[in-house]
């Protein structure tokens, strides 16, 4: 999908504001050349100030962007930053990455047997080349993602044994579907890159309309 816009993708400096394995990942897969810049934003918005977790996701995807914007700006800034955001919701209720093995199981045992959803919001800022632009020396871009999950009913046994593996501990909502969590998921409507933390082939048609 991003061939045609591969010969100008090279010639950018482009940076991923995030230090997520599984979105450096899925990046590197379609060839694009990226450095990695992760943000240092502390993830700390009032979550009961947004009406929607697609809100917040938003909102902390631009303001992990912009922080690593102001980090490199200067005559080198960055052609292309890209950065993401990902929430499991229940409902309306966000579940992040748990905070104890305690916590953990909290989400996981809320998650059984039900479908939720997984939201990333994610912002992409692109160089202004010209004279005729504002004072702000970048475009922004904001869009998000869902994709439906749903939960096969979990044991405590089966719980508790995937915590001791140590996979929930880093990822919003407690599990991740690209290794040992997958094997919960009893089904899935749309787009399973979403679910890993990056929704491919919204950035693709989103990118592709930046360059083209």
């Amino acid at each position: 999908m991003l061939q045609p816009i591969l010969h100008k993708l090279t010639t950018q400096r482009v940076v991923l504001a995030s230090g997520s394995p599984r979105r450096k990942q899925i990046l590197a897969n379609i060839g694009l050349k990226f450095e990695v810049v992760p943000s240092t934003f502390e993830e700390n918005l009032d979550e009961s100030s947004f009406d929607t977790p697609q809100d917040y996701a938003r909102e902390t995807a631009l303001r992990k962007t912009m922080e690593v914007a102001s980090r490199l700006d200067g005559p080198q800034r960055p052609d292309l930053i890209i950065g993401a955001d990902t929430v499991v919701a229940l409902g309306n209720q966000i579940l992040e990455k748990p905070n104890s093995t305690r916590h953990a199981f909290e989400i996981l045992s809320n998650l059984s047997g039900k479908t939720h959803m997984v939201h990333t919001g994610v912002v992409l800022l692109t160089r202004y080349h010209t004279q005729e632009s504002s004072s702000d020396p970048f475009k922004i871009v904001q869009f998000y993602e869902s994709t439906e999950v749903t939960f096969a009913e979990l044991s405590t046994d089966v719980i508790n044994g995937y915590i001791d593996t140590g996979e929930p501990m880093d990822k919003a909502g407690g599990y991740g579907i690209q290794a040992l969590g997958g094997t919960f998921v009893s089904g899935i409507h749309g787009d399973y890159y979403n679910v890993m933390g990056f929704p491919l082939h919204h950035f693709c048609k989103q990118l592709v309309n930046l360059y083209s």
